[in-house]
């Protein structure tokens, strides 16, 4: 009894209010969460450091299993696990978890629709100076395209907290798309997080940003530029790109005159082209999407690869302009 109380961790930090990185609230949540579900069990592909469930290793070594660099494996064993009753939590770096084992995903995990949980780390440019080739800017587009699958991408610690927690409780497959680097705190105290919901910052009369990760506080720095030059701007965390808050779209489509959507993921697939399926079918409006224009990244510290591509409250201000002097 003695040794069992001492593999609990201590409560976590709600992160609320906390600039940290998404990968590490994660892996602080997940800890918290193994000492109370028994059935939850974690995998990695050999990078269980950077991924952090290093910390729900070293408490529950055996619900643990590191796959070694051996994605494929990794998410058929999950499988396995669901199978079994477990609550599988597998993670690695984005680009091998969507792109290396997405037949696995498709055929095992989805076409079943197992209860597995792929978390993983290093998404978008924010990987740095790993480069193009560590650099997922496709993941989201592979993910949602799969029938039953279900896509979250947090936007700060405090949100991503209460990802883990949903994820953990929610039957079914799931992708939650973390981050390496740190992120300045940007959702309210009061914030709830719930599957197919999005979060309004004020439905603008003239434009509406819809937001995601690392962009949500860059939209919101733009909505505050903005301001100043007397364009009134809402902004809409849309932390479910599938389900989306399709309500929520609907309505800040038809308060303004345009949507801008901000994604650290390729323009093509992502949220910009799920919010534009959607209103081309339901309410027919202007459209500018911030991301990355159809090319591979490059490397280079996370903070000049953002200014590169185009990815800054500066960038959003002057496409809000643009399509403001378009209308």
């Amino acid at each position: 009894m003695g040794g069992r109380e001492e593999t609990k961790p201590q409560t976590t930090t709600d992160f609320c209010g906390q600039s940290v990185a998404t990968r590490d609230a994660y892996g602080a949540t997940l800890a918290e969460l193994g000492a109370a579900h028994e059935k939850i069990v974690v995998l990695d592909a050999d990078l269980s450091g950077s991924t952090k469930t290093a910390k729900f290793a070293k408490l529950f070594p055996e619900r643990f299993f590191n796959m070694g660099i051996s994605e494929q494996d990794m998410v058929g064993t999950a499988a396995g696990l669901a199978l079994a009753g477990k609550i599988p939590f597998a993670s690695t770096f984005a680009v091998f978890e969507t792109g290396r084992a997405w037949e696995q995903i498709r055929q095992t995990i989805c076409y079943s629709h197992l209860n597995v949980k792929l978390c993983a780390s290093h998404s978008g440019l924010t990987v740095g100076e790993d480069g193009a080739s560590h650099q997922a800017l496709e993941d989201i587009a592979l993910m949602r395209v799969l029938p039953g699958m279900t896509v979250i991408v947090p936007s700060d610690g405090y949100e991503t907290r209460q990802v883990i927690q949903a994820a953990a409780a929610f039957d079914g497959p799931i992708y939650v798309r973390l981050g390496r680097a740190k992120v300045p705190a940007c959702l309210p105290q009061e914030y709830t997080f719930e599957i197919g919901k999005g979060y309004s910052f004020g439905i603008g009369r003239d434009v509406n940003i819809v937001a995601i990760g690392i962009m949500l506080p860059m939209a919101l720095k733009a909505k505050e530029m903005l301001a100043q030059s007397g364009i009134d701007a809402g902004v809409i965390n849309m932390v479910s790109v599938k389900p989306l808050d399709k309500e929520l779209l609907l309505e800040a489509a038809q308060a303004s005159k345009f949507i801008v959507t901000c994604e650290e993921h390729s323009v093509i697939g992502g949220l910009g082209s799920a919010v534009a399926e959607y209103l081309s079918e339901q309410n027919p409006v202007l459209i500018k999407k911030i991301g990355v224009q159809d090319t591979f990244g490059c490397s280079g510290p996370a903070d000049e690869l953002l200014q590169l591509f185009g990815l800054t409250p500066e960038s959003i201000v002057e496409t809000a302009k643009a399509g403001l002097a378009q209308k």
